[in-house]
């Protein structure tokens, strides 16, 4: 017994043992990743075991590299290597918790876009088990350190190093051969992240995902004029003629876009201890004069918010790797929403209560035509008045009142809340409602962040009404994106009473609110399915504006038989009869799973995947290849960037002349009496400052 233990122990002070037992250890810790941490829909043996399989041939590839270096050093680069490899692995491990997919190297990029509070949100999901993927490497170095396990530093022969790279590129080539012959065209025809790794592992991920950003740079370098015709070729085939009955219902009427941060769909109507959580939304929901859409869907990647408000003025799906704003903003052409309607009278304008270069906004929205961003700099600072992402919804929204009301009408002024942000964090003085008690932190704040924006809402609608600019509007609201992932399931099934969470109700679950307000328009619950991609052609038809020849890849939500197929970034989709996750097909009516599908469900799911594959490559074409600069629809007129600016001073010197130039806003046609002071708030940090103000004045 013991000549077998020093056996043992012998080979693991050489260094090829030392060499198996990182490899080994290092496999163990990821393939416990794999089913722990990550969601990736394995099922059926091959699955299973090109999942065990997967992290073996790129760990061996690069711990080799440690084989070919001499003495103590080859020890230093093989944990060097397993160092950076495992931080990789756990920074993926936070990223997916959240947002259900992996770091793209065009994510890192455009990091700095979106880095302010993000340390916050980092902290509200990390789980003391998350630092197990460093056990391995604490492990080595304290065999090392105590000796348990000597260095030897013999020379090996380069020959075996050579062996070892060469066996590593050998089961890399039997694992995508295996791969390809349980998912055809897994690397070309993929949209899903979860399928890469699942079948080839995390790092091979990373290397294709690499591949993928170089691939992108050559696209839009050797793009030419005809790249565009094919776009189009599909585009007039697949048009859809838009409502007649509401077609310029709303010419001419000022248009609000109000982004609803992360609310979904199912808050709205629902109550908890007693109470609604959104009684102002609720009320607007069911009103009369409201378009309500009960399967609208949010359809964001990577870029969240970002990809939001690209399919929403642009009608372009965001990319399948980070944001297009980010990557795309600065540089790329586009006819989005600013610039349609800027070329047919209107002032537009965005608000945002934080940062102008959060998602690259300050760029993007002078390629998209935006008169005015306000931003930051524009509006009140005070103890207490941020909450994450920007100002707390209820003072960004009476401070953008005094700018609101300078813009000459009509106008389209898109105005985005942040309080109802990941994580969900509200202090108790802005409170009216209890948390959730499933047990799961992220879940159970969202009610009172959800109430709180919808008590801002409603303080909205108010001014709206006393300062008359209801009769003479459109309101828009919608929600961005999820606010709660699908790694929550088992919380989710208690918050919303169901025995289970599939990927199936999962898929559901991405519906976000869709409402359309205005006097006097003919309302109700629509049930047809949908998505942001779809919201710029319905809101151009109905402010009366022709939109037959622009690259959008939506349609009109009010038109009669519309194609009613809703793609999800990952190349899943839903359609009133059937619903796809991954590689499952379910009955949209009633979550069943289908099995083996008849000639007949083939034949509409097939036709259903095709368009959302065709769409979703044609929409990357045309961002990637930058190609509207080779198209300008009739009518419109190229956007020069050169002619916005959004500093401050330059926007209240803008804002002053109008008054006497377009006297056509609220204040002009007020006489330049505001109506701020009709902007009623129980905003608490406002009523300090106010009570503090008071104080020093009286003292």
């Amino acid at each position: 017994m013991k000549q077998v233990g020093n056996a043992i122990r012998g080979f693991f002070n050489s260094r090829l043992g030392f060499f198996i037992l990182a490899i080994a250890l290092f496999w163990g810790k990821t393939y416990w990743a794999y089913h722990t941490k990550f969601n990736l829909g394995v099922s059926g043996s091959m699955q299973e075991f090109l999942l065990a399989l997967n992290p073996i041939p790129t760990t061996l590839l690069l711990f080799g590299i440690a084989l070919y270096m001499t003495g103590r050093k080859s020890y230093v680069v093989m944990l060097v290597i397993d160092a950076l490899t495992s931080t990789w692995l756990f920074a993926n491990i936070l990223y997916y918790r959240e947002f259900s997919d992996f770091l793209t190297f065009a994510l890192i990029k455009g990091s700095g876009s979106v880095s302010n509070n993000l340390s916050k949100g980092i902290l509200g999901i990390l789980r003391p088990d998350d630092f197990m993927v460093f056990l391995d490497v604490v492990v080595l170095i304290l065999l090392l350190a105590f000796h348990v396990i000597k260095m030897d530093v013999r020379p090996l022969k380069k020959r075996f190093a050579l062996g070892v790279s060469l066996l590593a590129v050998l089961l890399f080539g039997a694992n995508l051969s295996m791969a390809y012959s349980d998912r055809s065209g897994l690397l070309t025809r993929t949209f899903d992240n979860n399928y890469i790794v699942k079948y080839l592992g995390l790092n091979a991920y990373t290397v294709v995902d690499g591949v993928k950003t170089a691939k992108t740079s050559a696209t839009k370098a050797n793009a030419k004029a005809s790249d565009i015709n094919s776009v189009l070729s599909y585009l007039n085939k697949n048009r859809t003629t838009p409502s007649v009955t509401y077609s310029g219902v709303a010419k001419g009427k000022n248009v609000f876009v109000i982004h609803l941060e992360s609310l979904q769909q199912f808050i709205i109507d629902f109550k908890w201890d007693n109470q609604e959580v959104t009684p102002v939304l609720n009320k607007l929901y069911h009103n009369q004069n409201t378009l309500s859409f009960d399967n609208f869907f949010n359809q964001v990647g990577q870029g969240k918010t970002a990809d939001a408000e690209m399919m929403l003025e642009n009608s372009l799906f965001g990319l399948p790797e980070g944001s297009a704003m980010v990557s795309d903003g600065t540089s790329n052409t586009f006819q989005a929403a600013p610039a349609i309607l800027d070329q047919h009278g209107y002032t537009t304008a965005a608000f945002h209560g934080d940062v102008p270069s959060f998602w690259n906004r300050d760029n993007t929205y002078k390629s998209w035509g935006y008169d005015y961003y306000f931003s930051k700099s524009y509006f009140s600072s005070g103890k207490n008045y941020d909450v994450g992402y920007g100002l707390k919804d209820k003072i960004f929204l009476k401070d953008s009142a005094q700018y609101i009301e300078q813009l000459p009408q009509p106008f389209y002024a898109k105005l985005i809340t942040v309080t109802n942000h990941y994580p969900y964090t509200l202090d108790k003085a802005n409170q009216s409602i209890s948390q959730t008690d499933t047990g799961d932190d992220t879940v159970d704040g969202y009610v009172q962040t959800a109430r709180y924006l919808d008590q801002a809402i409603g303080e909205f609608l108010d001014w709206l009404k006393a300062s008359g600019l209801d009769k003479n509007s459109m309101l828009v609201l919608y929600g961005d994106h999820y606010g709660i992932s699908g790694n929550h399931k088992k919380a989710v099934a208690k918050l919303l009473n169901k025995s289970t969470f599939n990927d199936f109700d999962n898929a559901q679950f991405q519906k976000v609110p869709f409402m359309i307000y205005m006097p006097g328009l003919k309302g109700g619950i629509n049930h047809t399915y949908g998505g942001e991609i779809d919201v710029l052609p319905t809101l151009l038809n109905l402010l009366g504006i022709k939109n037959n020849n622009t690259v959008q890849f939506g349609s009109d939500l009010l038109a009669p038989n519309r194609n009613q197929t809703v793609a999800f970034r990952n190349g899943d989709f839903v359609t009133p009869d059937y619903t796809k996750v991954g590689s499952s097909y379910y009955l949209t009516k009633t979550g069943e799973k289908l099995g083996k599908l008849t000639a007949a469900q083939k034949t509409a799911i097939d036709a259903a995947s095709n368009r959302v594959t065709t769409e979703l490559s044609l929409s990357d074409r045309v961002i990637n290849g930058d190609l509207l600069r080779f198209y300008t629809p009739s009518g419109f007129k190229k956007v020069d960037k050169k002619d916005f600016s959004y500093k401050l001073s330059t926007a209240l010197a803008m804002l002053k002349a109008a008054q006497e130039k377009e006297p056509t806003s609220v204040l002009a046609k007020n006489k330049g009496k505001s109506t701020v002071d009709l902007y009623k708030t129980d905003a608490p940090e406002l009523k300090s400052d106010s009570s503090s103000s008071s104080s020093s004045s009286s003292n």
